[in-house]
């Protein structure tokens, strides 16, 4: 079955889609942006005498040299802020890979996050979470304790998963929204992306599993921002702003969310015979 909004050319993808967007220049533009919002909504929040909950991906990633040079340009106190990575890869024995693994999640946000903001103004390494593979339900607990998250930020997968929270067609829209943070075998098209991305195609070097936090988190977030900047995201973004929301396309259930925005790049929201 052809699927006709893969195909809208960008007046058309901009005239009525179910999720909000925001087009920007280029990918550099979306990554400041996000930038911008986390220290604003961390800054607010300080401002109130408040803690700040976010869950983080690492994908995209482009932000975060941003974040840190406002950070520390700017003096921000993460001391009373919470940053909940969205997931971790996996070794065939269901533990964390090394954190010295190039691939690494963890590894990633101490090399460039953590590991360059002052010391000052870092917060505790038990506000710096990531899911535990062996105590998924603590993801959950903890933000619980901390009265939900404020604002979650990610990107969308090549089929729709957001975190590593795959499509599942045989699961209804609200059994799907009820999955909470669990380790799950990644599919081959996401590995397959990936190791584009990541390993120059080796796909069998690519970890088979994951930890990752839920659809159950990532919907009960206050606040939900996308951010969509490759070639091959222009579809992605039609399927979910335009598609049937369903656990076949996980992002197209964002439409249901009261506060999402999809922000993409130019050359996103356009397709290449517009050019």
């Amino acid at each position: 079955m052809k699927h006709d909004y893969y195909y809208y050319q960008k007046e058309q993808f901009l005239a009525a889609p179910k999720i909000p967007v925001e087009v920007m220049a280029d990918a550099d533009t979306v990554f400041r942006a996000i930038a911008e919002e986390m220290a604003g909504q961390i800054k607010r929040s300080n401002a109130r005498g408040e803690q700040t909950v976010m869950i983080c991906p690492v994908g995209p990633v482009g932000q975060y040299p941003y974040f840190v040079d406002l950070v520390n340009a700017e003096e921000i106190s993460l001391n009373n802020v919470w940053f909940i990575n969205m997931d971790e890869y996996l070794t065939d024995e269901k533990e964390w890979i090394a954190e010295d693994d190039p691939l690494s999640f963890r590894g990633f946000m101490d090399r460039t996050v953590y590991s360059k903001i002052k010391p000052e103004l870092l917060m505790p390494p038990k506000q710096r979470v990531f899911p535990d593979p062996h105590r998924p339900e603590e993801v959950g607990e903890l933000i619980d304790r901390l009265g939900g998250v404020e604002i979650c930020f990610g990107g969308i997968g090549i089929n729709g998963h957001l975190a590593f929270n795959e499509a599942q067609d045989e699961l209804t829209v609200d059994e799907f929204l009820n999955l909470h943070t669990r380790v799950l075998e990644i599919s081959r098209e996401t590995r397959t992306a990936n190791a584009i991305g990541s390993l120059h195609g080796a796909i069998d070097d690519m970890p088979r599993f994951c930890v990752t936090i839920g659809m159950h988190e990532i919907f009960h977030a206050k606040k939900v921002r996308l951010a969509c900047f490759r070639d091959w995201h222009r579809s992605v973004v039609r399927h979910a702003a335009y598609g049937e929301v369903s656990a076949h396309f996980p992002a197209a259930i964002m439409q249901k969310h009261a506060d999402v925005l999809l922000r993409m790049t130019e050359s996103v929201a356009k397709l290449p015979d517009e050019d």
